[in-house]
């Protein structure tokens, strides 16, 4: 199944985010043409890890290998040269912008304007493109010139703030959650500017940044509500109010969820705690949420002796929410994420077997009117430069060869 096999993307992407974007809509099946300046391209190809031949290790052994970062992030991707500095070049990407349904790009910001290529100019050429621009502080605002990445917009936006423990520092969520949740924003809002295009024929700019992508998941939640309320932001692994929270067992840790008074009876009963709902100190919500402290430690006391097994088992039969807080290898070698698709070998262009010990995401949603491409790693710098060129502009190989000598491929 490939919804998106009529859409050409042009993307000038770097590093995570815009990258990100082009591999979501080729996963689609868009036609993702990644320009890169040759020589050199996206700096994330030469940061290491390295998938080839031999497999993956900490430098490239052979002139074919790949880093794992540009593999995992480049999937379905084509790859060409272009240095758009070059008068020539310009000419050349405005010739491909005018057979493109969508421009994608996450420079700083102004950097495609100052070239002559920003949204206007393309615009001019192709008035029904959809254009879209990822940055950290977005493309107005006092802040638009500030360099960042993921740290500083998680710094900024205020989820660092509310992430850690409450007694220790601001935390860092583990994942780049900025880079990562930005370009989904970003694709699903481009295939609301086409569905707009088909209605109309009119194209449209699309102005996606990461600090704003972070602040509207923060207010999803009534945080300002919590704060008018005096109850801490940063609440660790526990949760606001009652004993939800991470408990340590035998063996290991779980967390639970114990959000009704219902379950907080279940929770009781199932833990031989009958006294508990006795005592009038918890009697509400309210109470339990006072004496939230004193309340955890009994529990802890009462679900400290089993180990996982039996503690989930126990648990789960009494209809609490619970689970095991898992390692990362624990993950990967789960057979439920196999048998969704979520977790995929790894595969190079054009290499039968996949890369040993590479691993990828798949696409998180399954379709009951057919399964999306598998897709492959990222191509080497400029492989696609003979078909598309040859195709989409129709320069042969002595052409091709002479704006390679020039510099300009």
């Amino acid at each position: 199944m490939k919804p998106l096999d009529d859409i050409r993307v042009l993307s000038v992407t770097v590093f995570l985010a815009g990258p990100f974007l082009g591999m979501t809509l080729a996963r689609f099946g868009a036609e993702v043409i990644k320009v890169e300046l040759p020589g050199g391209g996206d700096p994330i190809r030469n940061i290491g890890p390295y998938a080839g031949p031999n497999g993956i290790g900490p430098e490239r052994q052979t002139e074919e290998d790949l880093s794992i970062l540009f593999l995992k992030r480049s999937e379905g991707v084509k790859s060409v040269t272009l240095n758009l500095k070059d008068p020539e070049g310009k000419g050349m990407f405005l010739a491909l912008a005018k057979t493109a349904d969508v421009v994608i790009e996450n420079l700083s910001p102004g950097s495609m304007t100052r070239l002559g290529l920003g949204y206007t100019d393309i615009a001019a050429v192709n008035p029904g493109i959809v254009y879209c621009s990822i940055s950290g502080y977005g493309q107005s605002g006092p802040y638009k010139d500030l360099a960042a990445h993921d740290h500083q917009i998680q710094a900024m936006s205020g989820i660092m703030d509310m992430n850690g423990s409450p007694d220790g520092p601001p935390t860092r969520v583990g994942v780049f959650v900025g880079d990562l949740v930005t370009p989904l924003f970003a694709a699903y809002s481009i295939l609301g500017a086409l569905r707009h295009k088909e209605k109309t024929g009119q194209g449209q700019y699309l102005d996606a940044s990461m600090i704003d992508t972070l602040a509207a998941l923060m207010f999803m939640e009534p945080m300002e509500q919590v704060l008018h309320a005096g109850l801490p932001v940063r609440a660790g692994n526990d949760s606001r109010n009652g004993v939800t929270g991470l408990y340590r067992l035998t063996d290991g840790d779980v967390i639970i969820t114990v959000g009704t008074l219902p379950r907080w009876q279940n929770l009781c009963r199932a833990l031989g705690a009958d006294e508990l709902l006795a005592n009038p100190r918890y009697a509400t919500a309210k109470d339990r949420e006072t004496h939230v402290g004193e309340l955890r430690r009994k529990i802890q006391d009462r679900l400290g002796g089993f180990g996982c097994e039996d503690g989930i088992a126990l648990l789960e039969s009494a209809g609490i929410p619970i689970a095991r807080v898992r390692t990362l290898p624990e993950v990967i070698a789960d057979p439920h994420f196999r048998d969704r698709g979520t977790l995929k070998p790894m595969y190079r262009q054009g290499a039968a077997a996949p890369v040993e010990r590479g691993i990828v995401a798949g696409f998180p949603v399954l379709f009951s009117g057919g399964s999306l491409p598998r897709l492959e790693g990222g191509a080497q710098l400029g492989h696609h430069n003979a078909e598309v060129y040859g195709r989409l502009l129709g320069l042969g190989p002595a052409e091709l060869a002479d704006l390679k000598q020039r510099g300009v491929l």
